[in-house]
């Protein structure tokens, strides 16, 4: 295992993973955190392993593409077919009428 430095910290339990790049265990990152951060921060993604198995990654934030802004439903459910109809008032209206009430 390389140990990675970063800054004065020195992340020992870290190792290169094929495939998966810069790996460490849950334990030691749970350990190490902000030597991870400032690893991050430098730009390198780190995959948090558990049982050996990847579970998670780290990456620095302006790496990954920015996300979709949720502003609601208001226009998709107006652009339902229910939506295009009679407003409730207008069909029990109707069917009052209808029904000679």
């Amino acid at each position: 295992m390389e140990p990675e430095t970063s800054g004065s910290l020195v992340l020992r339990d870290t190792i290169a993973l094929p495939g998966v790049g810069l790996s460490i265990p849950v334990r030691a990152a749970k350990a190490k955190l902000s030597a991870l951060l400032e690893l991050v921060a430098g730009g390198q993604e780190v995959t948090i392993t558990s049982d050996g198995k990847p579970k998670a990654v780290l990456s620095p934030v302006g790496k990954r593409e920015a996300r979709k802004v949720f502003t609601g439903m208001g226009d998709y459910l107006t652009k339902q077919r229910i939506h295009r109809g009679l407003s409730a008032d207008a069909a029990v209206n109707l069917d009052r009428d209808a029904r000679g009430w």
